[in-house]
């Protein structure tokens, strides 16, 4: 009897833990069913490169929603950037986050005449026409302090924007920031694979965790962002209990019109679906 007690105790804990928020289908609504460009509408190549202003603004002619990141420079400007170095795309070497927005501005963007755009601007470059997925950056080593200035500087730009717009996160301590700075702001927990974070160099543990769900306790989230590849059980326990379900990165291999009936919006990469489904 006791084992029993224990083990019903220890799936109680494991389902308050995984759980998502409460449904919110009303606020859901408007970002359901549709295609999100990842990093904008950007090219192969690199010749319309990611996360850079041609980018946002051929997505929007599309009429597609559109995935973005957001991370600070070192003087605290909020820039669109996706990596956590400069190496990939500008040929500078470095985290972001240690260079001020005065070198970060001036960067080539994979060679091409476009710079990392401000959130601002991008802001404005959108001007409300589509919706956006906004990420986020973090990185384990970030404080309390910093992860609050970061989240509220977010938050502060998206101030009086005249559009839709929801935030998502792979640190559930972001997430769970959202929840108390902007609880009626859609919030989404990103989730990869136990493969994938084992791959990247994360521990066994935090692995398992961080891939099964084990941070949704803090932030509740509306949505799961889902990889590419077979639910755990734990997404699946948040698809059952009503989560919005999304899925990236979806890639012109895969199949995409498969996955429509089965999520709730694809964040799409280098292929061009209808904008909505």
């Amino acid at each position: 009897m006791v084992v029993v007690i224990l083990l019903l105790f220890l799936l109680l804990a494991v389902v308050y833990m995984v759980a998502p928020g409460r449904r919110r289908p009303e606020t859901c609504a408007p970002f359901s069913g549709r295609n999100y460009a990842h990093r904008g509408l950007f090219a192969r190549d690199q010749s319309v490169p990611e996360n850079s202003l041609p980018a946002f603004e051929a997505a929007v002619r599309g009429g597609y929603g559109i995935e973005l990141d957001v991370q600070f420079t070192s003087d605290r400007q909020l820039v669109v950037f996706h990596d956590d170095t400069l190496d990939r795309m500008t040929g500078a070497r470095g985290f972001v986050r240690d260079h001020d927005w005065a070198t970060v501005g001036g960067l080539s963007l994979a060679g091409t005449a476009c710079t990392p755009p401000l959130f601002s601007r991008v802001l404005e470059t959108v001007g409300g026409r589509v919706p956006l997925i906004v990420e986020i950056k973090s990185r384990r080593e970030y404080d309390g302090p910093y992860l609050d200035a970061l989240c509220k500087a977010t938050l502060q730009a998206l101030e009086g924007y005249d559009g839709l717009y929801c935030i998502e996160s792979f640190d559930p301590r972001v997430v769970w920031r959202i929840r108390r700075m902007a609880p009626g702001v859609l919030r989404g927990q990103l989730v990869d694979s136990y493969r994938t974070n084992r791959r990247e160099g994360a521990h066994p543990v935090h692995a398992f965790l961080i891939s099964h769900c084990f941070g949704n306790f803090l932030g509740r989230p509306d949505f799961i962002a889902w990889c590419p590849e077979e639910e755990n059980w734990a997404v699946a326990l948040c698809r059952a209990m009503g989560a919005m379900m999304v899925q990236w990165t979806i890639m012109p291999e895969h199949d995409w019109q498969q996955r429509q009936g089965r999520y709730d919006a694809l964040i799409f990469q280098w292929y061009t679906p209808d904008a909505e489904y």
